[in-house]
């Protein structure tokens, strides 16, 4: 009885701790890994959040999506200070603060909210 008791426990633990844990891409910043914490702790959002890693002129970027209708979606550099709003708004096109990136841009889908 007592090895049951300890095996559920067990289980239990391993199952709590993955799904909190985060699958980041190694070299995320903690304070990305911070605000992806953030939301999971708030009720879903409609659409679903998104992070995702924009490579760009030798930088790395964090573009967080924004729920529904007319929000700014932005985008942090690896300090979570913000750069800009990159897309979104009433018009579509972010704040109109964001570099002018002289090469590509990469990105690459790092986090979604699947609740």
């Amino acid at each position: 009885m007592k090895t049951s008791i300890l095996s559920l426990l067990a289980l239990l633990t391993i199952l709590f701790t993955s799904c909190n844990t985060l699958k980041l891409p190694s070299g995320t910043p903690e304070c990305v890994e911070k605000k992806i914490k953030e939301i999971q702790a708030a009720p879903a959002s409609n659409p679903p959040t998104e992070v995702w890693l924009w490579k760009a002129d030798g930088s790395s970027y964090y573009y967080f999506t924004s729920p529904c209708c007319d929000q700014f979606n932005y985008l942090y550099d690896n300090n979570c200070t913000l750069v800009c709003a990159p897309d979104g708004g009433f018009t579509g096109k972010g704040d109109g603060k964001c570099p002018q990136f002289t090469g590509k841009v990469e990105k690459t889908l790092i986090w979604e909210d699947k609740r």
